[in-house]
């Protein structure tokens, strides 16, 4: 198998599990909306769709245009830290259970989940999607998706961020955020 091949089938991959979590997401965001429920910043959402959805379309198309060469050193190093952000991510799915969603939906008097990964970090999941939003590219040397993924991410994490404080604070603590 060429390492192009390769890297169409590992971001085919990733494009299955984002599936799942969508699966995931939309049945656990009923239940929050069951539940009493509010969602906020939906108008980042859309935003935030198609940047994920770009940063799998451009990894392929810049990879399949330039067909750059690729030091094996590189292409190991950062499957491995995809691998590693899809753990941390289902991690953090795994954590929240039900109050895990890909939209900010906020629950109230659900306490605030400080378990798993969120006895370390506030926005875990987060952290997932950095990693994941430069080493996928790089598998294959994508270096300009890479960039322009990573940059326009950080303009959106700002957003997002900010929206899933407030949902927080509004609610004096006591309710979990369901995408952090």
């Amino acid at each position: 198998m060429t390492s192009l091949a390769f890297f169409t089938v590992v971001v085919g991959l990733v494009a299955l599990e984002r599936l799942a979590e969508l699966v995931v997401s939309t049945r656990n965001a009923r239940w929050s909306l069951a539940q009493g429920g509010r969602e906020t910043g939906q108008g980042h959402y859309v935003v935030m769709v198609v940047l994920h959805t770009g940063l799998l379309a451009g990894a392929l198309v810049e990879a399949w245009w330039r067909r750059p060469a690729v030091p094996l050193a590189l292409a190991a190093s950062m499957l491995a830290l995809v691998l590693a952000s899809q753990a941390l991510r289902w991690w953090c799915i795994a954590t929240l259970g039900r109050q895990w969603n890909t939209r900010v939906i906020v629950v109230p008097g659900l306490p605030l989940v400080h378990a798993g990964p969120y006895r370390w970090l506030r926005h875990p999941n987060y952290v997932a999607v950095v990693v994941e939003g430069f080493a996928l590219p790089l598998v294959h040397a994508a270096w300009w998706t890479a960039a322009v993924f990573t940059v326009a991410n950080a303009v959106l994490l700002t957003v997002r961020i900010r929206v899933e404080e407030r949902a927080l604070d509004g609610l004096d603590g006591e309710v979990t955020c369901a995408t952090s």
